[in-house]
């Protein structure tokens, strides 16, 4: 049973509707969208783990 319609570019459409208004959150005069402070923060994380995490070693003979 499907739960939907089903076309060929199911797989490609967005997980959640677009066509909507953006949510934002605001802090005096920043104001970010939900969707910028969620890349943002994946983004941090990223950087963080690549300074913390060892740098993978080459042999040591050369």
């Amino acid at each position: 049973m499907a739960d939907g319609p089903t076309y060929p570019g199911r797989a490609l459409s967005a997980p959640v509707d677009l066509s909507g208004a953006g949510h934002y959150l605001h802090w005096g005069v920043v104001q970010i969208s939900v969707a910028n402070l969620v890349v943002f923060a994946l983004m941090a994380t990223v950087f963080v783990l690549a300074l913390l995490l060892p740098f993978p070693r080459g042999r040591q003979g050369r």
